[in-house]
């Protein structure tokens, strides 16, 4: 479900917004800077007048998709007006855009006490309003704002009581994407180029003992990873494959979901396709 008048909640400002000039004061803007859902742009007018590398945008405002990877992103006052399909979106999307040491900031109301549709005072189309939670680090909270800091999972501390590789992802697992409950990474030992493993954040051996939220989440990633294999290395198929118990070849007792590019040629003969676990079957 889509939003389609989030757009009208942009504010045209005569000054920098309050978590723009917070993460200023405070040394969080560093590197090269992206505004995500910069709207009309002022916070990057601001900025770029003070020296900072920054650039906006915004799919309705300044629509040029960006190019290459940001030290920090921010994005504020974005998330309150989606879906939560479209929070995941931009969530996964701006993990995307980060360097591997870059940081996020996302900024959220914390005044609202409706949430849901209403008609907007100046443009009268029904715009949407909600109230968000980030499992990330909280680093300012007021009455009326929250600011959340997000480092990407495989550059965080490691925990040094839990033995699960996928609950300590490593710097050397190269992420493909984030999102607040699942993550994608490059198989080690991949099958074919491009073999990815889509993972909930959660520690669950078994797939079917995830929730359908859970289950949901991991779907939605699969689907936008899928995509970003597709237009980076143009595979003719794929195959998608869980591993449910030791019988059936689960090595690591934490889900895992396997996107396998599949391209002309790579076996002799590919008739069968999942059913080759058991090779005497492959054939029918």
């Amino acid at each position: 479900m889509k939003n389609e008048f989030s757009h009208l909640t942009a504010k045209e400002r005569d000054k920098i917004s309050f978590p723009a000039r917070l993460l200023e004061e405070r040394g969080l803007l560093k590197g090269r800077i992206l505004d995500f859902g910069c709207g009309y742009g002022r916070d990057v007018e601001v900025l770029q007048s003070k020296g900072y590398q920054i650039e906006g945008y915004d799919k309705h405002y300044a629509p040029t998709y960006p190019q290459g990877k940001f030290d920090t992103v921010i994005c504020l006052y974005v998330l309150n007006v989606l879906h939560l399909e479209e929070q995941t979106k931009v969530l996964i999307e701006i993990s995307k855009l980060l360097q591997p040491l870059g940081k996020a900031f996302f900024a959220v109301r914390r005044d609202l006490t409706y949430q849901g549709y209403r008609t907007h005072k100046i443009h009268q189309k029904p715009t949407y309003q909600c109230n968000v939670i980030l499992p990330y680090q909280s680093v300012f909270l007021n009455d009326s704002c929250e600011i959340y800091a997000y480092t990407p999972i495989n550059q965080l501390s490691r925990s040094s009581d839990m033995e699960c590789i996928f609950c300590n992802p490593t710097p050397q697992m190269e992420l493909i994407a984030e999102s607040a409950s699942v993550f994608a990474i490059y198989d080690k030992f991949p099958v074919n180029q491009g073999h990815a493993l889509i993972i909930p954040k959660r520690h669950v051996d078994n797939y079917f003992e995830l929730t359908l939220r859970e289950q949901t989440a991991i779907n939605f990633m699969l689907n936008e990873v899928k995509q970003e294999i597709q237009e980076k290395l143009n595979p003719a198929g794929f195959n998608v494959g869980i591993n449910v118990g030791k019988v059936a070849g689960q090595s690591i007792n934490h889900v895992h979901i396997h996107l396998i590019p599949r391209y002309e040629g790579d076996v002799e003969d590919p008739f069968g396709g999942v059913r080759g676990v058991i090779p005497s079957k492959r054939k029918y």
